[in-house]
Parts: structure tokens; C-alpha cells; sequence
């Protein structure tokens, strides 16, 4: 679907060329220069402004269909990001016009002060990213992905890069696995159906998969995964990844909340944005398909994915304000909310990976509050982490792709909040501010030893309009991060 050229970009026959254009500065080589109109600075409704469009159609001395330049903005405001956006609003106009290929001629590095790996790395994310659409329920396909899309760069740069674009490819995969798990409305995936989706995609890269069932899960007496699951119909599971490479001497394990539908519980949400809650298992989703993408391409690390998926739903059974569980760590927790059920599943997943596995560093991550969306709004995540070192690693992997993250504070005089008169702890603060301080701080007590992170994506997690390279819906929001938070060894000096 997505190619790396290095020959010569006038030959290639597609239905365009896009060519993205510098407000102020010249960044291309001389020898491109040819795929300029004459006159340009004529167009006055062209003048490389970001957002800026033109066409020209009948070039002679191309086998493209037509040229299109694009508007990328002042040079000093130009980033990696920058090429994303470009390249992924390049792939959604050509679907929207029917085309079936296209070409994007990466600008000369040099000129730019980015690195190739770089620029060419985030040109093919957002192409690969924006060509992906979710038709899975809809009757008429009225738009379809594009066949191919070519990224024409120098030949030296494309040698350089050639095992990094297969890279590009694996890692966006497993984003769009992501996207399309989120994405799935809850009818159709049930606890069962997603625990059974995951295996079925872990199977094909050598990862052990685990299926724990409720039976199992009750004589491990994980009273949180339980708990939760009282009041649905559907059974929990939780589902353990495991890829394990002969060598590997360090253990990183990441626990991802998987709630197929949170309705609330008892504590029944409001009936405005209810439909959205079949987001509520984007952390599952994220640390699934992380694991399934190292995998892939080979990690010289153990990686672990601790999945616990539930239903939360209102009945004559379900967990009740007030009522006290015991953890699978020993601890009892009184249950002041039942809409705070994410903590109580992670908590059990958390203790139990921990015990079982050992690693070296355990990060969960979860569309957990929605204090964190007040405090940092829809598009980036707040990382909570008594490691500084850890919190860092995150944002800097978080900033390496965009996917953004924000170390947030973790102060001890908060714990009393989550004090109980009946229990070792509450699963919510005494005081309604804080909130999303509070279940972090919630989570931390059932970590022993072992460095840890919480990453709160119930911002970025999904999307309600369509952005430059992903559809209004799932985000897939935490793969890349992981990602490259393992595959450049950000971890190994925390």
C-alpha cells in the first residue's frame, strides 16, 4: 500500500503529485525544483501559508495526473509532526476525490534541519495512518483507502531508511489493530469476543497467550476484576500476553484497562456521552497491540500485556456503594463509586503481574478519569509516576510521536483522601478535586517494589471529529508510544 521510491519521481504514473511548499524558504534540491510551475509566485491564492492548496493539471514533464502543492507554513514553525499532518491530509483529500494512488515528494532534509530517518519516518506514519477507513458496518463503501501511495525521496536517504520503513509499517499496524478494536460497537465485542480477538492476533508472532476465565479468576481472588462484573451478563477474563525472545535479560510489562461498555454501574452515568463508553477498553487495546507490534519485530525484551476485561453494568447483582472487596493483593477496598471501576480491575492486574512476571518496570494505561481531560484536555495524556526518570522516558516517547504526555504530580499528603472507615482504602477522594491525582495515587498502592508509571489517556483515547491522519473514533493512541518507548531503549537507564 505505501512504497518508498527512489528513482526518478516523473515517472511514476498516479493521479498526483503532492508537493509540500515552505512559506518562507526554499526546501528542496535544485534538481526538483523542475516540479514547480513557472510563475508560481504569481497564483496570489497560493503562497505556502499551512492550509494553502493549488493545482496544475496537463504538466508535461511528469506522468502524474496533476500536481498538487500544499501549504506547510513559516520554517520556523516546521516539524516532524508537521509532515504527519501534511502527508495525512494529502491521503484524505485523494480519497475524497476517488483517486486511487499518489505520490508525495519528500523535501531535502538538509534544508530542513530534520533528519531523514525522521522526516521520512513521519511523512509515512501519517500516509499510512490517514489511509485506513472503518467500513466494517456500513452498507455502501462510498469512499475506499488508497492502492498505493508512493514516498519518492533521494536515493542515498531511502537506503538509509529502508529497514526503518518496514518498521513504520509494523507499528502502524498495530495502531490500526487498536483503532479497530475501539472502534468495534460494544454488541460485538463483549468481554469473550475481545479476549478472544486479542488471542487470536497474538497467536501469529510466537507471544504465549494466557485466557483467564472467571472461575480462574475467582480462585485468585481478584475481588476488583469480579467486583466490576458483577452486574453484567457477560463473564470476565483476563487475558495475559507474553512474548519472551531466547536472550532477553529485562522484563517490561504494560497492564491495559479493557472495559468493553462501563455504563457506570450502580452509579449509573448520565445519558449524554454514554455512547462513547464502548472507548472505555482503548488501554486493552493499546497494550495488546504494542505487545503484537514488538513482537513483530523481534524486541530483544520480554514484554508482558495484563489485560482484564469486563462489562460494568447495572443489576440486582452488581457492586453496590458502600460495598467492600478484597484485592488480589490482600487489600480490601471500599467501593465509594462504582463508576470508578477501571482502578479496581487494574488493581488486580497490576499485583498480579507484578508477582507472576517480575519485571523490571510495569506501565498501565487507561481511559481511567475524566478529571484528566479537565486538567489537560482531549489530546494529551497525563502520566503519573513517583519515578521521575520513568515520567520523562514516557513524555519524550510520547513527544518522539505525538502522541503527547504530561508528567503530573503525585503529592503524598493526597493519599489521606482515599482513606476508609471500613476498608485499607476507598477507590475515590474524599474531595471531588484532584480526581484524576487520587486514582493514580489509588493505583500506586498496589504496586510493591517495582518502578511504575500510569499513563491516563482518557483523553487522546478517542476522538469525536476526524483529525489530518485519524477518523473521528478510536485513536489508537498509546501503540506508537510504546513503542518506541521499547524500541529506543528509553527504558534502560530508569
Amino acid at each position: 500500500m505505501i512504497e518508498l521510491k527512489s528513482e526518478r519521481v516523473q515517472e511514476i504514473k498516479t493521479d498526483a503529485l503532492i508537493i509540500p511548499v515552505c512559506e518562507d524558504k526554499d526546501i528542496y534540491s535544485a534538481k526538483n525544483k523542475m516540479f514547480f510551475p513557472k510563475g508560481l509566485s504569481e497564483y496570489k491564492e497560493f503562497s505556502g501559508k499551512e492550509g494553502d492548496k493549488i493545482a496544475f493539471y496537463g504538466m508535461s514533464n511528469i506522468a502524474a495526473d496533476r500536481i498538487i502543492l500544499l501549504g506547510i507554513g513559516k520554517f520556523c514553525d516546521i516539524t516532524e509532526e508537521t509532515f504527519r499532518k501534511t502527508a495525512g491530509k494529502a491521503v484524505k483529500d485523494a480519497i475524497a476525490k476517488g483517486f486511487e494512488n499518489i505520490a508525495v515528494l519528500i523535501p531535502d532534509a538538509k534544508k530542513l534541519e530534520i533528519g531523514a530517518e525522521a522526516l521520512i519516518k513521519a511523512t509515512g506514519e501519517g500516509a499510512y495512518l490517514a489511509n485506513n477507513i472503518f467500513l466494517e458496518y456500513k452498507s455502501k463503501k462510498e469512499k475506499k483507502p488508497l492502492k498505493k501511495i508512493y514516498l519518492s525521496a533521494k536515493p542515498e536517504n531511502v537506503t538509509q531508511v529502508k529497514k526503518l520503513f518496514a518498521q513504520i509499517k509494523t507499528v502502524c499496524d498495530g495502531t490500526l489493530m487498536a483503532r479497530k478494536w475501539a472502534n468495534t460497537p460494544s454488541n460485538d465485542k463483549k468481554p469473550k469476543t475481545f479476549a478472544a480477538s486479542i488471542i487470536k492476533a497474538a497467536k501469529q508472532d510466537n507471544i504465549k497467550t494466557t485466557l483467564l476465565s472467571e472461575k480462574e479468576i475467582s480462585k485468585l481472588k481478584m475481588g476488583g476484576i469480579l467486583g466490576v462484573a458483577f452486574g453484567s451478563e457477560e463473564k470476565p477474563f483476563m487475558v495475559i500476553l507474553d512474548y519472551n525472545p531466547e536472550g532477553a535479560k529485562e522484563t517490561y510489562a504494560f497492564v491495559g484497562k479493557g472495559v468493553t461498555f462501563d455504563s457506570g454501574g450502580i452509579n449509573l452515568k448520565p445519558g449524554s456521552g454514554l455512547e462513547g463508553m464502548k472507548f472505555d477498553m482503548c488501554g486493552a487495546a493499546a497494550a495488546a497491540a504494542a505487545v503484537i507490534t514488538l513482537a513483530k519485530l523481534k524486541s530483544k525484551y520480554r514484554i508482558i500485556a495484563a489485560i482484564p476485561i469486563v462489562e460494568n453494568m447495572p443489576s440486582g447483582n452488581a457492586l453496590r456503594p458502600g460495598d467492600v472487596i478484597k484485592s488480589f493483593s490482600g487489600k480490601t477496598i471500599e467501593v465509594g463509586n462504582t463508576d470508578a471501576e477501571g482502578r479496581l480491575i487494574l488493581s488486580d492486574a497490576i499485583s498480579y503481574v507484578e508477582k507472576e512476571y517480575k519485571p523490571k518496570v510495569i506501565i498501565d494505561i487507561a481511559t481511567l478519569t475524566g478529571a484528566c481531560v479537565v486538567a489537560l484536555g482531549e489530546d494529551i495524556a497525563g502520566v503519573f509516576s513517583s519515578d521521575k526518570k520513568l515520567a520523562k522516558a514516557i513524555s519524550d516517547a510520547g513527544n518522539s510521536v505525538y502522541e503527547r504526555c504530561w508528567a503530573m504530580p503525585m503529592p503524598l499528603d493526597y493519599k489521606k483522601l482515599l482513606k476508609s472507615g471500613v476498608a485499607d482504602i476507598s477507590n475515590i477522594g474524599a474531595s471531588r478535586w484532584g480526581g484524576a491525582i487520587t486514582a493514580a495515587l489509588f493505583l500506586s498502592a498496589f504496586v510493591k517494589d517495582t518502578k511504575w508509571a500510569h499513563i491516563d489517556i482518557a483523553g487522546p483515547a478517542s476522538a469525536k471529529k476526524a483529525s489530518d491522519y485519524c477518523e473521528a473514533g478510536g485513536t489508537g493512541f498509546g501503540v506508537r508510544l510504546i513503542s518506541d518507548l521499547i524500541l529506543k531503549d528509553r527504558l534502560k537507564n530508569v
